[in-house]
């Protein structure tokens, strides 16, 4: 395995910045993105659940739709090389067939065992979060983890000298009803929980302001 050097790390960090606008001549290879979604699937996430999907939106047509509402990607809906709008799972209860197949996919299949995780899952999301009664906490706490897979393929994507932006800038209602009317999911199973553009600067982009480590760290 290669071993990148901090540097190396540091410089794509301090390098990917937000894009807001994108050369449309330049257009990401089918390998280099197949790589980034690749960052998104292999993302940790909360109990192994993986709930999310990725609608890559390609269609222009469908960007077009995106224009009225999409304040936040209104440069890059005609420009980016991939738009991305990321989903996050329903109702992902600790009885739903969702969360019992993610069980079953990471290797465990003796019934005894199934039933001990399902409890330690009834316990976790009515007691810990707690996030069981109440349909929104859920569908958060499913949002909470594509935004590991967000920030993976985003960083990724720096690695290899690809821009992107994460995009909350829209009417979520809207883009729900957009993508569910064109086929990309369910609504009652799926919802839209961020998006991001990918593509090449059109434009060199002011230097990005952070607060000082000192300042947002503290050790106990």
């Amino acid at each position: 395995m290669t071993i990148l050097t901090k540097e190396q790390f540091l410089s794509a960090y301090q390098n990917r910045k937000s894009c807001r606008y994108y050369d449309p001549e330049r257009k990401i290879s089918a390998e280099d993105f197949e790589f980034i979604l690749e960052l998104g699937r292999l993302s940790p996430s909360s109990i192994g659940s993986e709930p999310w999907q990725f609608i890559v939106v390609q269609s222009q047509a469908l960007r077009d739709a995106m224009k009225p509402f999409a304040w936040g990607m209104a440069n890059a809906l005609d420009t980016a090389s991939h738009i991305v709008v990321i989903l996050a799972k329903k109702n992902a209860r600790f009885d739903s067939e969702f969360l019992l197949e993610s069980i079953k996919r990471r290797g465990t299949t003796d019934p005894d065992d199934i039933t001990a995780t399902l409890k330690r899952y009834e316990s976790f999301q009515l007691n810990d979060m707690p996030i069981l009664q109440d349909e929104r906490a859920l569908f958060d706490w499913c949002s909470k983890q594509t935004y590991i897979a967000l920030a993976n393929m985003m960083t990724g994507a720096a690695m290899v000298g690809i821009d992107s932006c994460p995009i909350e800038g829209f009417d979520y209602a809207k883009m729900n009803q957009v993508l569910a009317e064109a086929g990309a999911f369910a609504p009652s199973e799926w919802g839209v929980s961020v998006a991001v553009t990918f593509g090449y600067r059109a434009k060199e982009i002011a230097q990005k302001a952070r607060k000082p480590l000192a300042e947002i760290t503290k050790f106990l």
